[in-house]
């Protein structure tokens, strides 16, 4: 068996034996549905109402990868700003770590409250929580440069431009990678908190609605289905950055190469 068979089935084993053993444990005790369901309970609540939380689930979706983008792009303009300018990164730096330590769910009523466009709105939440990795990431990518091939540039009267364009951009590439990872999870997060609190009006129809929804209606096994979506999307949005990560990385980094070579 090959490493990527390997790294498929073992994950796929474990889960199945977990699912089993639930399966069981639920029946052989007789735990209500209405408490704890049993996988099939769940399967079966995804199948019949798979149409409508997978409507809710692109709602979600579109304000995840909307929020990614805008830290991915935002937050790597701020890390490059912070590079250029040490007294900039001293100064600005604190405030995008009291963003990222201050609890969403306490903000988040205030920014639907102020943005009055409820996209936006989500938009911002979700942002918030998932550009810190980042601007945090690149910064000390950006930073991390080479001291000798450093002195090799300005040796050699290379500009400012040049030296950020082919040695401190490619240097922190990795870095940027890493907390575009990262943030794939948190912008899922930041988008399922902020549709919490805008949900409880019944102002957006994401996958978080239809959980309190659920909730409220104690359709335990839809609620289920709902969290299972929201996790399998999770992890979807992981692999692919991480596959994208390996096909930018995979011809001269080493966090790349060695991988291929064992």
């Amino acid at each position: 068996m090959n490493r990527l068979s390997l790294r498929i089935a073992a994950p796929a084993v474990i889960g199945l034996l977990i699912l089993a053993l639930w399966e069981a444990a639920v029946r052989i005790s007789g735990v209500p549905v209405y408490i704890l369901p049993p996988p099939s309970a769940i399967a079966q609540s995804l199948w019949v109402d798979g149409p409508s939380l997978l409507g809710s689930l692109l709602v979600t979706l579109r304000i995840t990868l909307a929020a990614l983008a805008a830290a991915a792009i935002v937050g790597g303009l701020i890390a490059l700003v912070f590079s250029l300018s040490r007294i900039v990164e001293i100064s600005f730096f604190p405030y995008a770590v009291i963003l990222q330590v201050t609890p969403i769910v306490a903000i988040a009523p205030l920014i639907i409250i102020w943005v009055h466009t409820p996209f936006l709105a989500l938009l911002t939440c979700a942002w918030i929580v998932a550009f810190f990795p980042i601007v945090s990431n690149t910064t000390v990518g950006l930073n991390s440069a080479d001291r000798n091939l450093l002195s090799l540039f300005r040796l050699y009267g290379a500009s400012r431009a040049q030296v950020l364009w082919f040695l401190r951009i490619p240097t922190a590439l990795p870095y940027f990678l890493a907390g575009l990872r990262i943030s794939g999870g948190l912008a899922l997060i930041g988008a399922v908190v902020a549709e919490f609190v805008a949900g409880t009006g019944g102002a957006e129809t994401g996958l978080a609605y239809r959980i309190l929804e659920a909730g409220y209606r104690l359709a335990i096994p839809r609620l289920f289905a709902a969290l299972f979506l929201l996790s399998a999307t999770g992890i979807a949005i992981y692999l692919v950055l991480d596959f994208i990560s390996r096909r930018l990385l995979r011809n001269w980094h080493e966090s790349a190469t060695r991988e291929e070579e064992e």
